[in-house]
């Protein structure tokens, strides 16, 4: 016996098979035998049309004459088709179909609003974007998580860290509790603009709103005040995130490292070297490119190489990755510089 169950099984093998027009000539087929579809078989198709965006308009067609076979599309039809032209670049059609929504009482849900969001801050219009935000909160939605995290992700690429910061502080008040990625996003948003001081500030203000930073948050940061000159400070926060048990990653290192070395600080470099290797660290070998012809330029050569050897000589170290360089960096200082026996 022919049943709409089994159509609708049929027509998601031949989704799984990426056959979309055979999808579709089922499901007409199943209105001929005389089944009535029902808004899942719509939305089914619909899906499986739109992953394909030749069958974009094709799955448009269907959703404006499903009422002609008995079926009434939900917010969930309306959410696939709108993914489907924010995707295709045609925020027209999806704004379109977002407010035809309201006058078919149909209600969109947050997805709908994210789907839309997230359309118009790929299209770089994170105004508008923030304007549906303020459209939900009076329609008394509450944005999820997903929501703010593209809001403070294009704000922050459009360099709008103010009201970033803003969006980012207001989110708690509004039902929903910035998480770990929510500041990290601000975090970088301002290190990259050489705000790195201010990114400081977000992240002490984290532990007060119930969010503890996180390898990423450090690594952010650090790298962020060594791009702005900040040796000592960002030297601070990576004994922090050491204390805290966090491993400092080889970038956090190395920017660190360079940047002593480059305000000729090698000492501060060599002393923030021993305390990576004293927690089991191997640093890169460009790091170890970069510090080591410094450390032969001062006083204490001999010492300071002693006292690292004997911490970095292991298995795994990556020292002697630097030996040839080394040997030939020595050979020219004493052709440039040659010493009296």
């Amino acid at each position: 016996m022919v049943t709409p169950s089994l159509f609708s099984h049929v027509i998601k093998l031949y989704g799984e098979a990426n056959l979309p027009d055979r999808a579709l000539k089922t499901f007409y087929t199943m209105i001929e035998f005389g089944c009535k579809p029902s808004v899942k078989h719509l939305n089914c198709i619909l899906e499986i049309l739109v992953c394909h965006r030749i069958y974009a308009r094709p799955a448009l067609d269907l959703f404006r004459n499903a009422h002609h076979y008995g079926v009434e599309p939900n917010t969930k039809s309306y959410n696939v088709l709108m993914r489907a032209f924010c995707f295709c670049g045609n925020l027209s059609i999806a704004y379109k179909l977002f407010n035809e929504m309201f006058k078919r009482d149909v209600y969109p849900d947050v997805q709908s609003y994210r789907i839309l969001m997230q359309g118009f801050c790929r299209q770089s219009q994170v105004n508008t974007a923030v304007d549906l935000l303020e459209d939900m909160l009076n329609k008394g939605y509450v944005p999820d998580a997903l929501c703010y995290t593209t809001l403070l992700n294009s704000l922050c690429r459009k360099k709008k860290l103010r009201e970033a910061y803003k969006l980012l502080c207001r989110m708690k008040v509004k039902g929903c509790n910035p998480d770990i990625v929510h500041y990290n996003t601000v975090i970088l948003g301002f290190c990259r603009e050489g705000r790195a001081m201010d990114a400081c500030k977000i992240l002490e203000d984290m532990a007060s709103n119930g969010c503890l930073p996180n390898l990423v948050s450090y690594r952010t940061l650090v790298n962020g005040l060594c791009d702005a000159g900040m040796f000592d400070e960002a030297k601070k926060y990576m004994e922090e995130m050491t204390t805290k048990g966090f491993s400092p990653h080889f970038s956090v290192i190395h920017a660190l490292v360079k940047g002593y070395c480059n305000v000729g600080r090698a000492e501060e470099a060599c002393g923030v070297l021993g305390e990576v290797l004293k927690h089991g660290e191997a640093p890169h070998v460009d790091t170890w490119m970069t510090i080591i012809p410094r450390i032969c330029e001062t006083e204490r050569m001999e010492k300071v190489l002693e006292e690292i050897m004997r911490i970095e000589i292991t298995r795994h170290t990556r020292i002697v990755e630097v030996g040839v360089s080394l040997e030939d960096y020595l050979i020219k200082k004493i052709q440039v510089d040659p010493r009296k026996p």
